[in-house]
């Protein structure tokens, strides 16, 4: 099950880690040899790091990295469930509409920092990846950066915001586009769909994103944390009941059959057969 109220991170178990100079607050994907893939565990410790920083007048900006080759390959799709039963169809996706929604909250608690976030992409930015780095106010990738939304592919709904961070950057037409087809991106292209605001070479991404990090970290930060805000209360102004719909619909999705063969045809590296069940 989801571990909605610990505090504490197993030695080992660590996601991510959290390293604090010059007013920089970076956080660190730090489970390269999955490639940084996500879990319930991983949103956890992302609500963590967020309460972590929220106060600490040391930091003035995030820094958002990963290690090794690949940003976030999205949710591991070996391990669909999740730890989320029921004891009927119904109790199963309302759980589930609960896991979301708590999920979400953890989101918001990361994407609303007062700290503005800088997302350094490099490699695979698939699914929840994606997501995540929507996440940040700025983007800086590698060149290359690979952006996909392939959940559709997999029997599930999008489910944490990124179709409709996509929709707020890039317009309704490419958030579907993106989102129903789950064809992948390459950087040159995302950025000239605004969803990347510079793209470096691969071996100059840490020094790209760290500049513009310090660049932030520098200003005055009652005016960047008041800017961030008033963006963000204009720019989403809708997502609240937006993503109200979101949990459900995503709850629907992942409780139904055409998920179970989604996720069974992607780990046999077969295609899927769904019957909208």
């Amino acid at each position: 099950m989801i571990d909605t109220i610990g505090t504490e991170v197993a030695e080992g178990e660590e996601r991510m880690r959290l390293d604090i100079e010059d007013g920089i607050g970076v956080l660190t994907l730090c489970r390269p040899d999955r490639l940084n893939a996500w879990s319930w565990e991983s949103t956890r410790q992302l609500g963590l790091m967020a309460d972590r920083v929220r106060f600490d007048d040391t930091v003035r900006v995030v820094l958002l990295r990963a290690g090794g080759r690949a940003f976030c390959a999205g949710i591991d799709v070996t391990a669909p469930g999740g730890g989320i039963t029921g004891r009927s169809g119904a109790e199963r996706t309302r759980n589930y509409y609960e896991g979301i929604r708590w999920a979400h909250e953890r989101f918001a608690a990361f994407a609303r920092l007062p700290q503005p976030v800088v997302a350094a992409v490099q490699g695979y930015c698939l699914g929840f990846g994606f997501e995540l780095a929507l996440m940040a106010d700025l983007r800086i990738a590698a060149d290359d950066a690979v952006f996909a939304l392939p959940e559709a592919q997999l029997g599930v709904a999008v489910d944490a915001g990124g179709d409709l961070r996509i929709a707020r950057e890039a317009g309704a037409g490419w958030a579907k586009y993106l989102a129903l087809t789950g064809r992948r991106i390459d950087v040159a292209k995302a950025e000239r769909l605004g969803l990347v605001q510079e793209v470096v070479p691969v071996g100059e991404l840490a020094a790209a994103a760290q500049a513009t990090a310090a660049g932030i970290a520098a200003n005055a930060p009652l005016a960047v944390q008041g800017i961030k805000r008033s963006v963000d209360a204009y720019a989403d102004a809708a997502m609240a009941g937006a993503l109200e719909r979101t949990a459900m619909t995503a709850a629907l999705t992942l409780t139904s059959e055409d998920a179970r063969e989604g996720y069974a045809a992607k780990a046999a590296r077969r295609s899927a057969d769904f019957g909208g069940r």
